[in-house]
């Protein structure tokens, strides 16, 4: 596996300051970073965080940050058109931020997750993606489990009518598997459409679905490369380390093997 798309989100640190977080994570093998959009590590907010100062923490650590947390866009289906248009500013700003940290992607809500307002976010985030294009940052709203976000065929029609290469959906098939839905159909469904990736584990036990060390589930990790790689995706894979059985210290380590011997 070429390692050099791959990343570690930073959620299984969040209890700890950024430049511990992005430590770790470093001392794992990992050379990018996905950044959790809340803080100590990440937020748009100027007064509480300085991004300069985050790509400095992250390059004194030989990491480069690839995705950013950012969930802006809800306030797009608000039928306040002050409220769409602050979050208009919310989302630009978001985007000059990666721009500055080197991010090719952010995540973002389509809206309030409600099938009723996709016309009325549509307008919103094609200018989002308009400008998202100038500045080379994608855009993608995580499969969630919302009734957009969980549901293929509603994030396909959002993606069409955006009509943009940079807005789309961020791949997360544990998280489809977990609500349900079949992570292989959804991704004929959204095939060309995808923007971003994250990737982990899982199983359905008699407890309920539980988050494993990778491997140990049941997702099929080289199916997904090969479908993605087919559809000419050239973006980054991000493991998100959601596992509470083993601390990230040690268990991020075993994922970044884990997924490098993968063929």
């Amino acid at each position: 596996m070429d390692m050099s798309r791959v990343s570690a989100c930073t959620i299984p640190l969040i209890s700890r300051p950024l430049e511990e977080a992005l430590k770790t994570i470093a001392a794992t093998g990992f050379k990018k970073v996905d950044l959790l959009g809340r803080m100590p590590h990440f937020s748009l907010d100027p007064r509480e965080y300085d991004p300069a100062q985050a790509k400095a923490m992250a390059q004194a650590h030989g990491l480069r940050i690839a995705n950013l947390g950012t969930y802006v866009g809800k306030g797009f289906a608000s039928d306040d058109l002050a409220v769409q248009q602050e979050e208009l500013k919310q989302v630009y700003r978001a985007i000059d931020v990666a721009a500055l940290l080197g991010a090719c992607s952010i995540r973002v809500s389509p809206g309030d997750d409600d099938p009723k307002h996709v016309d009325r976010i549509i307008p919103w985030f094609q200018r989002s993606a308009a400008y998202a294009a100038r500045k080379n940052v994608r855009l993608g709203f995580e499969n969630h489990g919302g009734g957009i976000s969980g549901k293929p065929e509603v994030c396909r029609e959002l993606a069409l009518e955006i009509e943009s290469p940079f807005f789309g959906v961020l791949y997360e098939p544990c998280n489809l598997l977990a609500a349900g839905v079949d992570y292989h159909t959804a991704f004929e469904i959204m095939k060309g459409h995808i923007t971003h990736v994250h990737l982990k584990d899982g199983a359905t036990t008699p407890s309920g679905f539980e988050h494993t060390m990778l491997g140990e589930g049941v997702i099929d990790f080289r199916w997904i490369i090969k479908q993605l790689d087919a559809t000419g995706y050239k973006g980054d894979w991000a493991l998100e380390y959601e596992v509470h059985s083993e601390p990230p210290e040690t268990g991020l380590e075993k994922w970044y093997d884990w997924f490098k011997a993968l063929r």
